[in-house]
């Protein structure tokens, strides 16, 4: 094990370009002096962003060899520590600027430049995204990778870097959202296994929308080793051993990349006009009318036999019909106990298909389409299937489990597809439990078409609803309806989290932050919500900022390896 000692800084940078520079001196040298060999610097840490247009954007921007870049680069030689520094440099042409992460090695020497790919809202107004293909730096302290900020409001780059070898994220932020520090930049952490170093602005002039500090240094497993918090300047330091990114595996799911099925990946390197959410991408038509749907999550599991745990079910069933429901969602393996399905999968794919029939004449009964997550034989093989049954009782779609954990391929055969249910209640996709943990089953059902994605799961960790599941909106703009056991270890109830539609003068936060609605835990009552699917056709962020139509698919070609 080498232990390296990594920080990162969180200030304020103001008009005053000199005074920066001495300001990103002054948190360096602390940064050293406490042991750091890589000191991570905030977005735009050369000069806050007051220009009234581009051609004034341009005028006061940077340059590889101007007084501040190359003033940084003294300091590194001088402290003998690697920076990773967020800079406003100038383009080959006036008046494009772009968003740079600046990388500097201990001998003073630039390693890279990495131009931020993916621009916050206003942030189109003055600058050009960068397109060049993503690049990892080896260095003898571990491999590097550079990002910033809303380049990790989406998944797409943190796994291009991760998947090209990266084990230390060098993230330099400007953010004045609270999703950062939630959500964005510990799972890019945990769903990649890889450090996270984030730097981000804090304070600023006091208006409503603050800059959020929250800088944090983050293990592969989530694990916040260092947090600035949210209010005050500061440097944070951790040791780290950047090897232990090199080892994928997360408990009870498996190695994180060696799970991913390349084989169902091509839509995510295709053209987005080539794919249905073209259709869906920026504002909602203004024209388009409001499409309500009433979804339920119908939270029941195994207890205290099979036969009640059924009857439970059909209960919930009727009693979501009689609430007007159009959407019901079972929790995973509902019927079973805890491991039943994996000591017996034959025995269980026979109760399946009886608990199956079952379902379909209650749905009929109560005219509600349900989501059910059963054991399902095929031809001597036996899957982890999640079946939608329509109003009628028939089955109007299935999906075959695709991510399997090692526990399950020692029973399931894996499934062979990713897509959406176009039916008339809405385009519907499925998604099973762990899988909340792969971005790309969302991402695919999202390119597809999806309007809202029923997850029957069995939560493990509080993170997997809180952090991933609340991610797989934020990135997709979909909704996500979550339906949990009664006795799920992480002790957290069911959840529908809202694909909520921007507009005009909404808070920041409403802006990044979606909706949630829970349920408790271990209580058998339903979460009854009241969702719009014409939400989902809007999938713009703020006034400029599309996470789906941002995507770079040309880039993504390590995603199929």
């Amino acid at each position: 094990m080498t232990l390296q000692r990594v920080a990162a800084a969180q200030f304020f940078s103001g008009t005053d370009v000199a005074a920066n520079l001495r300001l990103c001196d002054e948190y360096v040298e602390r940064a050293v002096a406490a042991g750091a060999r890589l000191v991570v610097l905030p977005e735009n840490s050369n000069r806050m962003r007051d220009y009234a247009d581009r051609e004034q954007c341009w005028e006061l921007s940077e340059t590889l060899d101007g007084a501040f870049v190359t003033g940084l680069r003294r300091t590194a030689r001088r402290l003998g520590a690697y920076l990773a520094v967020g800079v406003d440099l100038r383009g080959e042409r006036a008046p494009d600027v772009y968003i740079c992460s600046v990388l500097i090695g201990p001998d003073g020497q630039i390693i890279g430049v990495h131009r931020k790919h993916v621009l916050w809202d206003y942030e189109y107004t003055l600058f050009v995204p960068g397109d060049e293909p993503y690049e990892v730096f080896d260095t003898d302290i571990g491999r590097l990778g550079l990002l910033l900020c809303a380049d990790g409001i989406v998944p797409d780059t943190p796994r291009a870097l991760a998947l090209s070898g990266a084990q230390i994220l060098c993230n330099s932020l400007n953010s004045r959202g609270p999703d950062e520090y939630r959500v964005h930049v510990p799972l890019r952490a945990i769903e990649n296994r890889v450090f996270h170093v984030a730097a981000n602005t804090v304070g600023g002039p006091a208006d409503a929308w603050p800059w959020m500090g929250g800088s944090q240094i983050v293990a592969p497993d989530g694990t916040r080793l260092a947090d600035a918090g949210e209010l005050e300047p500061g440097i944070i330091v951790a040791d780290i051993d950047p090897s232990e990114a090199d080892d994928k595996v997360m408990p009870e799911v498996g190695d994180v990349f060696a799970r991913r099925r390349t084989d169902l990946y091509g839509p995510l390197t295709a053209p987005l006009e080539s794919l249905p959410v073209a259709s869906m991408c920026g504002p909602a038509p203004k024209d388009m009318p409001s499409r309500p749907l009433r979804v339920a999550t119908l939270q029941v599991s195994h207890f205290p036999n099979t036969e009640w745990t059924i009857t439970r079910a059909l209960a919930q069933i009727a009693y979501a019909g009689q609430r007007g429901a159009d959407l019901g969602v079972l929790p995973s393996f509902f019927c079973f106990r805890p491991g039943e399905e994996a000591a017996d999968p034959a025995a269980a794919a026979a109760l399946s298909a009886r608990v199956l029939e079952r379902l379909a004449k209650a749905c009929a009964e109560a005219k509600v389409w349900v989501v059910a997550h059963l054991v399902e034989e095929s031809e001597g093989a036996y899957h982890s299937t999640a079946y939608l049954l329509d109003g009628a009782g028939n089955v109007a779609h299935t999906y075959r489990k695709t991510h399997l954990t090692p526990a399950e391929r020692e029973w399931a055969t894996p499934g062979d597809r990713i897509d959406v249910a176009h039916t008339e209640i809405g385009a519907i996709g499925l998604m099973i439990d762990d899988e909340v943990w792969v971005p790309e089953v969302a991402r695919l059902l999202t390119l597809d078409g999806a309007e809202v994605i029923a997850h029957p799961t069995d939560w493990r960790v509080p993170e997997a609803a809180h952090v991933a599941a609340t991610e797989r909106t934020e990135e997709n703009r979909v909704h996500l309806v979550s339906c949990t056991r009664l006795d799920s270890p992480a002790e957290v109830g069911s959840q529908v989290v809202r694909s909520d539609e921007f507009a005009p003068n909404q808070p920041i936060a409403l802006m990044r932050y979606p909706t949630g609605h829970w349920s408790r835990h271990g209580f058998e009552e339903q979460l009854l919500v009241d969702l719009d699917l014409r939400e989902s056709h809007g999938k713009m962020m703020g006034h400029h900022l599309d996470p789906v139509a941002t995507r770079s698919p040309e880039l993504y070609g390590m995603f199929l390896d």
